[in-house]
């Protein structure tokens, strides 16, 4: 007689139970809500609300998420953008994460995330002059690749990032300006921008960032990439309670108006989205922006007059300009362009680097 042949084991069965024959599936991550929220294809998925947003990046700030959770996050908000919502819940997480800011009273938030800088940061000038007739301004921002970044060209000038709450209050009282590096004031979103390399694209960070006003100034000026921008950002502000913003495009995305081209402005005053349309200021002229050396020094060269460069002598007066009129220091665009060509004319020319 043949023996009996014994029942194959259940292999599905034996790998999900123990000797109780209690289940052993695995629990849900917690950020595996996320991802399925805004992961689940055309039809099933939706952005997050606010405070959904501003509980995933706590969580993501706060190291309680996953590598491969991070990266598929981030990748898919890349793909189809981030809405105003996520990004004022992004902003909101972020700044709970701040240490080192001064405790001075700052007028005007000034964002410099550009990673790498396409055109010379001549916009660093407009900023000193602002501050040299009495606005106070923070400066932040990473420190990118490549010989040109906000960082060198500020040094350049003789002017140190800040690496402590004690040294902005120093400069802020001193000279009333101070870069603060990202590194410095959040280093767990400079670890978001450091990924950079290995993802291949930009991430949220770079949005989030420029909303995110460290030191909570009445002002605010923002750049971004294209004007297809603009109703997002400036809508992030507002969800925000930001008093005072304009947001245009500018060169690589940090705040140098293109004087050779009409500029679109957003602005949101008190809660009201509005938008204003600013004149090429030199429409016939064509500066070589990509094409110039790769060298700090030219920054300083223009504010002493060593530098004969009429398109980025513009774009520092148009970049003033709207900042004049922003901060009601001119009631017009006309005004506030007069003025800034004033002071630009009357800036003390052996302040910064030699």
């Amino acid at each position: 007689m043949k023996p009996q042949a014994q029942p194959k084991p259940d292999i599905r069965r034996a790998a999900t139970t123990d000797g109780n024959d209690t289940a052993k599936t695995p629990a849900p991550h917690p950020f595996a809500e996320v991802i399925r929220t805004i992961g689940r294809g055309a039809t099933l998925s939706r952005p997050l609300t606010e405070s959904e947003g501003e509980a995933a990046m706590d969580m993501i700030l706060t190291g309680k998420v996953e590598p491969v959770q991070l990266g598929a996050f981030l990748l898919l908000l890349r793909y189809r953008m981030e809405t105003p919502p996520e990004l004022a819940g992004f902003v909101r997480a972020t700044r709970r994460r701040l240490r080192e800011m001064p405790d001075t009273e700052v007028d005007l938030d000034w964002p410099s995330y550009a990673d790498r800088h396409k055109q010379l940061p001549y916009f660093l000038l407009s900023a000193l002059l602002l501050a040299a007739h009495g606005i106070r301004i923070v400066l932040h921002g990473i420190d990118g690749v490549g010989d040109v970044t906000t960082p060198k060209v500020l040094r350049a000038l003789g002017i140190e990032p800040a690496t402590s709450a004690a040294a902005a209050e120093g400069q802020l009282r001193e000279s009333r300006l101070t870069y603060l590096p990202l590194q410095t004031i959040c280093p767990e979103m400079q670890k978001l921008f450091d990924l950079r390399p290995i993802l291949g694209v930009r991430s949220p960070a770079n949005s989030l960032c420029r909303e995110l006003n460290p030191a909570g100034a009445s002002y605010q000026l923002q750049g971004v990439f294209h004007p297809t921008y603009l109703p997002s950002h400036s809508e992030t502000a507002r969800l925000l309670g930001q008093p005072h913003a304009a947001i245009f495009k500018g060169g690589g995305g940090e705040i140098q108006r293109n004087p050779e081209k009409p500029c679109r402005v957003a602005t949101v005053d008190e809660g009201v989205i509005a938008e204003e349309a600013w004149e090429a200021m030199t429409p016939s002229e064509r500066h070589p922006w990509r094409d110039e050396p790769a060298d700090p020094r030219r920054v300083g060269a223009l504010w002493r007059g060593e530098l004969a460069a009429p398109g980025p002598e513009a774009a520092v007066i148009g970049t003033m300009a709207i900042a004049l009129k922003l901060m009601q220091r001119a009631a017009t665009q006309t005004e506030a362009t007069d003025l800034a060509r004033q002071m630009w004319r009357d800036r003390p020319k052996q302040a910064y680097g030699s």
